[in-house]
């Protein structure tokens, strides 16, 4: 119901249109290039009407637009607007009687400017968005995905959307398209048939999709030219070769340079699928989130108390032995370990976050997810890159996100240390500016609710 409310909301005030800021000018700072993953000195970005409209440099010195806001950003560190690639914005968190536009604001203070649905009940899924975009000062932008395609007997009966005749996709399919969504999810009970067809409807409409793996294999999906696969576990569960299977704890001892891992993650190399691998949903809800460091992280902080509450009670109830915490460990390292082989091998690596799972912050994670990365292999500038430009791929945006170029939106965050000397340094954020707008993360965080 309340869900509900707040989509009638959206709706009646939906002719609100927010006014264009300013025009600013950023001067002097450094600038991170994906293109070649390295900070370009002493540029001057310049944004106007929501859009990057000039990059100045010593020897070419940009032009100061009449009434320009100009900040003197010297030793500052000028990164693109970051993407969480996995969230959910109404499910997960109506289970904690908070709604979306309550904790968008957390994405903005964390410098996530744009997230990626991984599936969602699409008409509230809709509002939300709407409210997004009609609030730039302290929303996201939001990219909508279809509910969870799924068998006969959804896992996710809230989400889930149950088809098992391969001659229903197609109206499926057109109905998303109607609601604008960029993203179709293939869930855990979907078989190949349906898989096929749905890979081959949404490609035909301009959609990616997207695959939660269960029945439909990683192999059987790349070939069938599936766009991503998400969660590390949409790898690894097909890694395991029968004899593999027979190894005490095979989980926490696969050896990752078996054949059949090592045949996966070359098809999924030269079939240019995209992994999600989502290590943080891993860590800090299913397998570590009795370590005082995961469920006491300052992160914390910043949730509103109702979903914290729920967050603890499935901890509890999650009882995790202490003993089993070696293997557990084990296994995480595993996920890390096959990223970086993933990543090594040229897979096309995204950052998602699968916030709000318990003790998955909105918009902190990704920080989090960013130094798991680093921790399994990739570079920070490799982190950087899978978070801006390979996460604007994904919801097909590269022509306006993910790099900080002549023509793009105007999403960027400004640091006060070098990221690339230390990942941890994307959290030391001074302002972030989402479509031409300034937003300060202190302001943002005011409008959290303390319950």
């Amino acid at each position: 119901m309340r869900s509900a409310l707040f989509v009638a909301a959206c709706l009646i005030h939906c002719t609100v249109i927010a006014a264009e800021p300013p025009p600013l000018v950023l001067r002097d700072a450094a600038v991170f290039d994906t293109a070649t993953g390295t900070m370009l000195p002493e540029r001057t970005v310049v944004v106007e009407d929501g859009l990057i409209t000039a990059i100045g440099t010593q020897e070419q010195p940009a032009t100061i637009p009449d009434g320009a806001t100009v900040v003197e950003a010297g030793g500052k560190y000028v990164i693109p607007g970051l993407i969480d690639a996995h969230v959910h914005l109404v499910h997960l968190a109506d289970r904690t009687h908070v709604t979306g536009d309550e904790f968008l604001p957390l994405f903005l203070a964390a410098g996530v400017t744009s997230v990626r649905s991984a599936g969602d009940a699409i008409v509230a899924e809709v509002g939300i968005a709407r409210y997004a975009a009609l609030h730039p000062e302290f929303c996201p932008q939001v990219f909508l995905a279809s509910p969870l395609i799924d068998g006969a007997r959804p896992v996710h009966r809230d989400i889930g959307y149950s088809l098992t005749d391969p001659a229903l996709v197609p109206a499926f399919v057109d109905e998303m398209s109607q609601w604008n969504v960029v993203t179709l999810k293939i869930y855990v009970g979907t078989p190949r048939a349906i898989g096929q067809k749905v890979i081959e409807e949404g490609h035909r409409r301009g959609m990616m999709v997207t695959g939660h793996l269960g029945r439909y294999t990683a192999q059987e999906s790349a070939t069938d030219g599936i766009d991503c696969l998400e969660h590390i576990w949409s790898v690894f569960n097909y890694s395991i070769s029968p004899a593999a299977a027979k190894v005490p704890n095979p989980r926490a001892n696969l050896d990752l340079q078996n054949p059949q891992c090592q045949a996966l993650i070359a098809q999924l190399a030269k079939q240019k699928v995209a992994v999600d691998p989502t290590l943080v949903v891993f860590r800090n809800m299913i397998y570590l989130n009795d370590l005082e460091e995961v469920h006491q992280h300052a992160d914390l902080q910043h949730v509103p108390k109702r979903m914290l509450r729920y967050w603890e009670a499935y901890r509890a109830s999650s009882n995790l032995a202490p003993e089993t915490r070696p293997l557990r460990l084990r296994e995480i390292e595993k996920y890390q370990e096959l990223t970086g082989l993933l990543h090594k091998a040229g897979v096309k690596i995204l950052v998602g976050t699968d916030t709000p799972e318990p003790f998955v912050p909105p918009g902190f994670s990704l920080h989090q997810e960013l130094e798991l990365l680093v921790a399994s292999g990739l570079s920070p500038a490799a982190a950087l890159t899978s978070a801006t430009l390979h996460n604007a791929g994904i919801v097909k945006q590269s022509d306006t996100l993910g790099s900080i170029e002549v023509g793009k939106q105007a999403d960027l965050v400004v640091l006060s240390a070098d990221p690339l000397a230390d990942i941890r340094n994307t959290r030391k954020i001074d302002f972030v500016v989402h479509r031409g707008q300034v937003c300060d993360p202190a302001k943002l965080l005011e409008r959290e609710s303390d319950e």
